[in-house]
């Protein structure tokens, strides 16, 4: 517990001033989180971090995790998606090129890691550029969720939500942190306006708190799939980076596709 305390405070020493800051430090800080959370998969898969396939995964990685504006650049025809369907095609070749070492399942992981982690990370930045109080809202209905399904569930959990995903969540914690987010969000919205008006933030924060829950099941599956209790071990006591933004991954795209940012 107390390395835990430590590892937490020490994050958030680093962690608040860039949130607070955003700009060039936080899409840097995404890069960092995203690139160390994709080779926590390529760990996991037991990959070479210098190898090919591992390369081209973290440019693409890189690719996803940049604000739109970066790539103003680029001529027209080639966007974001052309360039990330070329990596793509690399991975893909791969397979021909070192088919007894790394098959067509292989490059599936690493093209569906790519889009996860990096699309998330995009949109947490994004949600950044929006302004303060949007990625503060993304983040506590995360923290908050996952707070109050904890103590919620661990006073009066008793039907399991998972059983073969998670064992330790259950439905009376699901819905106790949902709930118990909803409503502080609900003040939070009050005092801080997001997106669309009060009443309808209120029903897509209850939304978003349950696709955080999935983001933290989807990343229950991937650990129990590799056999592993934690997706890294850079945060003493919490794990990895996928441990710590499983939720938000899910999350802060999904704030984009409800308009939100």
């Amino acid at each position: 517990m107390k390395q835990r305390v430590i590892t937490a405070v020490v994050a958030l020493i680093i962690f608040i001033p860039l949130i607070v800051y955003g700009g060039l430090p936080l899409t840097i800080a995404a890069l960092v989180l995203g690139l160390i959370a994709i080779n926590e998969i390529l760990i996991m898969k037991k990959m070479l971090l210098v190898s090919f396939e591992a390369i081209v995964s973290n440019l693409g990685l890189i690719l996803m995790v940049l604000p739109d504006n970066w790539l103003n650049f680029l001529p027209d025809g080639l966007n974001r998606l052309f360039l990330f369907y070329i990596l793509v095609v690399l991975v893909l070749l791969h397979t021909v090129v070192q088919k007894t070492r790394f098959s067509f399942d292989d490059a599936g992981v690493l093209t569906l890691a790519m889009l996860y982690i990096g699309t998330g990370f995009h949109y947490f930045v994004t949600a950044r550029a929006d302004g303060l109080t949007t990625l503060l809202y993304a983040m506590l209905i995360v923290w908050l969720t996952d707070s109050g399904a904890y103590m919620l569930g661990k006073r009066f959990g008793k039907h399991k939500l998972a059983p073969k995903v998670s064992p330790n969540k259950t439905w009376e914690g699901s819905i106790g942190g949902t709930v118990a987010a909803t409503i502080i969000l609900a003040i939070y919205l009050w005092f801080f306006p997001v997106g669309y008006s009060w009443v309808v933030m209120i029903g897509l924060t209850l939304i978003l708190s349950i696709v955080g829950q999935f983001g933290d099941l989807v990343e229950s599956a991937l650990k129990r799939f590799y056999g592993v209790k934690d997706s890294g071990k850079i945060l003493p006591g919490h794990g990895g980076i996928l441990d710590r933004f499983d939720s938000m991954l899910l999350v802060m795209p999904m704030l984009h596709l409800l308009g939100i940012v």
